[in-house]
């Protein structure tokens, strides 16, 4: 059974989950509106305002990017959903269900993976999965301990001490920890920082095959490539607020700049006449670079006009606007007034 129709086959949904069912499902798994959080001066320490009226929703089925810099917000707002911190106002559902007037139902729908790896290391990875689905009130019968193993490649560790897994081991088991209720909603809060290669490679491979059979991600990360890979949406949180809010292709629309490099056969001593009104520059003897804006320039109006001025080529790059320059446009400081 796919894990959304799982929660939902075994809870009675709310009325708020049955209004917002669109073919038995909810559109969005995860929906916030206004929320606010301002927690309370303590001592020497001022009150801090960390959320300022987030709207967002998830879409159902989509891996979806929270990003934003140190102190913007983000886990603040993964808490309040996880019901690990209490919201100043607004509100919030996850798969239809309210975290306030529906906090069982709410919380059985999604699953936290956080940062820090809080295995205890005298337990089996068996023990510690069947020990929190027994939190979760998942009957014996109805457990996934060792499908789980084998989705994370831990079946052969499955009777070993926690303690003597590696580092990426011990990732994949927080993973299956979080998955043992079989929440529609997984939530990965840096589930990347200071592993290989390998091994986060090895772990987007799991979540995209959790994504296929229904899993709606909602991924947390400072890898700005790495969101730019996975994600079909992303957010970027900013200072408590929601700065940018789109799909992944239309936020990397947004500066519409491009360059392309060509290598040239021959060396020239200045750019050729047909290519000065698209401000080609000769960064080498052998080398031209064109800066455009696609949507206002055709790559193939620039290699046409290559063509006429007898440009012989040997090698062309070209080179996009990323979401590390969209990242750091919506975050950066604004100048200080002069």
């Amino acid at each position: 059974m796919a894990v959304a129709e799982s929660v939902l086959s075994n809870a009675t949904a709310s009325p708020e989950a049955r209004a917002t069912e669109a073919g038995g499902l909810p559109v969005n798994a995860v929906s916030v509106s206004g929320l606010e959080k301002t927690y309370r001066a303590s001592g020497k320490s001022p009150a801090k305002v960390a959320l300022k009226g987030i709207d967002l929703d998830i879409p159902r089925g989509q891996i979806f990017g929270l990003l934003g810099p140190n102190g913007a917000g983000k886990s603040t707002l993964i808490n309040i959903l996880a019901g690990l911190v209490m919201k100043t106002a607004g509100t919030a559902s996850i798969w239809g269900y309210d975290i306030d007037r529906d906090p069982r139902h709410s919380r059985s729908a999604i699953g936290v993976v956080p940062q820090e790896l809080n295995i205890d290391p005298f337990f089996t990875p068996r023990e510690l999965l069947d020990l929190q689905a027994g939190l979760y009130g998942v009957p014996k019968r109805e457990r996934i301990t060792d499908e789980l193993l084998e989705a994370v490649g831990l079946a052969d560790k499955a009777t070993a001490y926690a303690r003597t897994l590696s580092g990426g081991m011990r990732r994949r088991l927080m993973v299956a920890k979080a998955m043992v209720h079989s929440p529609p909603v997984l939530v990965l809060d840096e589930p990347t920082a200071g592993v290989d290669i390998e091994l986060r490679q090895s772990l987007w491979t799991h979540v995209r095959s959790l994504n296929r059979t229904g899993t709606t991600v909602l991924l947390t990360t400072h890898y700005l490539e790495e969101a730019q890979e996975l994600c079909d949406h992303i957010a970027i949180i900013n200072h408590g607020e929601v700065v940018a809010n789109d799909t992944t292709g239309n936020l990397l629309a947004r500066l519409d700049n491009k360059t392309i490099t060509i290598h040239l056969t021959d060396t020239l001593d200045a750019v050729p006449a047909g290519l000065a009104d698209f401000q080609a520059e000769l960064s080498a003897p052998d080398r031209l670079v064109i800066r455009y804006q696609p949507s206002q320039t055709r790559l193939g109006d620039i290699l046409n006009a290559m063509h006429d001025s007898g440009v012989r080529v040997t090698d062309l790059t070209t080179e996009e606007t990323d979401l590390e320059d969209i990242f750091l446009q919506l975050t950066r400081p604004a100048p200080a007034a002069t």
